[in-house]
């Protein structure tokens, strides 16, 4: 999860974020790269008296700065293209969970077990044991398999909420009367926080979301475990 000051983004734990982040560098190495060319022309125009009067009938350089941003656009644009088809792509997925946004809480449906419903309600502050977080500790974590295609549907009973989970690369809104689908794949064990990222009422700033990867073994205990 995030630290104080920090200044990047959170540790990938899906491949999707792992893309996303190869792609925030190569985005920001071209805007730098912008920024200086820019400063030096700048500060060339300021330095020198312009008496070269060639410079203000050149079809050359007019034809460079056309082209010049049209490759850079088509630089950046194609790596998001190919991360927003990977985004989309849902491929036969070993678990189906339903996120359903209420005010102001989440609860979790696994579609493939008859009977595995449950809500998830922050923890009060009083509550927490040593070493949890405030204001992002809930009573029930949504626990899946690592390594293992999860498909996310997301949904709301009432107003407009976004279900979030930064270190997964994922942010989707949940939207009254409307079934929204994502997927990732959790690449390492751990826990995982995120938070409603739609501005949904006077507490939305407490219903934090927590998902918790396991090991096959230790999810088949737990689901065992809520069932009975």
């Amino acid at each position: 999860m995030a630290h104080p000051s920090q200044l990047g983004f959170q540790d990938a734990a899906s491949p999707i974020m792992e893309e996303l982040l190869h792609f925030h560098d190569h985005a920001l190495m071209a805007v730098f790269l912008i920024s200086t060319l820019v400063l030096y022309i700048i500060t060339v125009m300021m330095t020198t008296k312009l008496t070269n009067t060639n410079a203000m009938d050149a079809q050359e350089i007019e034809m460079v700065w056309t082209i010049m941003p049209a490759i850079i656009l088509i630089v950046i644009a194609l790596p998001s293209l190919r991360i927003l088809y990977l985004m989309d792509e849902i491929n036969d997925p070993h678990l189906t969970v339903k996120a359903i946004g209420h005010q102001w809480y989440w609860s979790y449906e696994y579609t493939n077990y008859d009977d595995l419903v449950f809500d998830s309600y922050m923890l009060p502050t009083q509550n927490l044991n040593p070493g949890e977080f405030r204001l992002l500790e809930v009573d029930n974590r949504m626990v899946v398999p690592m390594e293992s295609p999860i498909r996310m549907l997301i949904s709301a009973e009432d107003v407009l909420h976004s279900w979030a989970m930064p270190s997964m690369g994922i942010k989707t809104d949940a939207i009254p009367g409307r079934l929204n689908q994502t997927t990732f794949i959790a690449s390492r064990p751990g826990v995982f926080y995120g938070q409603c990222s739609e501005i949904c009422g006077a507490n939305h700033s407490f219903m934090p979301i927590v998902v918790e990867t396991t090991p096959l073994g230790h999810f088949q205990n737990w689901s065992s475990s809520m069932q009975e």
